[in-house]
């Protein structure tokens, strides 16, 4: 954990501080040439707390517009993504590579939901990173749950059952305007084994009737993901004024 506690981008996720603030801004307009490349090296400039904090406040992010309160349960190590994803999901985004992943699970506050987030520093320039959101849009490869990206199970914590069977739903991003991929994917915390896992957008749709979406797995599928996504661009427009040391 000490590693982990050198990784990170200072996002401020946390409150309505960020909610709705990169809405409508096209994704190349949010950072230059320059900020795109900068971000590849986000990964280890500000401490952890910044990009997975302690608790993630979600107003209105829950079913009918309910808010949503997530606590983080562990942060795993920065890693290589090596062994992190199922094989196709690996296979997918290997056009663009792998400089690190960084990645958090959370509960929500009735510990009832586990949701572990991940970000995924590419080595690819723009023309590859929008190559492959392209193909993610077209192909709808972001709504195949044979892509689901795997959880990180946190030992002595509500997430330690949290292993690949448990998954319910999930989210997979890339983004354009930065060398990033930003996802997530939520289970029940009682280990329950979910056999057919449906992608978060479908899970948050109001006339969505299966357990995990009537209660609200894909809204804390979505919801911790679009917070972390609108922190990277928050990032690149706003640089942490203190580097932490690695």
């Amino acid at each position: 954990m000490a590693a982990g506690v050198c990784l990170v981008l200072g996002l401020g996720l946390i409150g309505g501080a960020v909610a709705g603030g990169w809405y409508g801004r096209g994704a190349h307009e949010a950072a230059s040439p320059d900020a795109f490349s900068a971000a590849r090296g986000l990964w280890h400039t500000v401490p952890v707390d910044d990009l997975f904090p302690p608790v993630v406040q979600g107003g209105g992010a829950g079913p009918g517009g309910a808010d949503r309160t997530w606590v983080r349960v562990g942060v795993a190590p920065d890693d290589d993504c090596a062994g992190a994803f199922d094989p196709l999901l690996a296979r997918a985004l290997a056009p663009v590579g792998c400089t690190r992943l960084l990645r958090a699970t959370y509960t929500d506050v009735t510990r009832s939901h586990v949701t572990t987030v991940g970000l995924v520093f590419t080595e690819a320039d723009r023309a590859a990173t929008d190559a492959l959101a392209t193909r993610f849009d077209a192909e709808g490869l972001g709504m195949r749950a044979d892509l689901m990206p795997l959880p990180y199970a946190v030992a002595d914590t509500v997430a330690a059952g949290f292993g690949a069977a448990q998954r319910a739903t999930w989210t997979v991003s890339v983004l354009t305007d930065a060398p990033v991929v930003v996802y997530s994917v939520t289970g029940w915390a009682d280990g329950r084994i979910v056999a057919d896992p449906t992608p978060a957008e479908e899970d948050a749709e109001s006339e969505a009737t299966a357990a995990p979406a009537q209660a609200g797995l894909g809204h804390d599928a979505r919801g911790l993901a679009d917070r972390l996504e609108r922190g990277v661009r928050r990032a690149i427009g706003e640089p942490p004024a203190t580097r932490a040391s690695s």
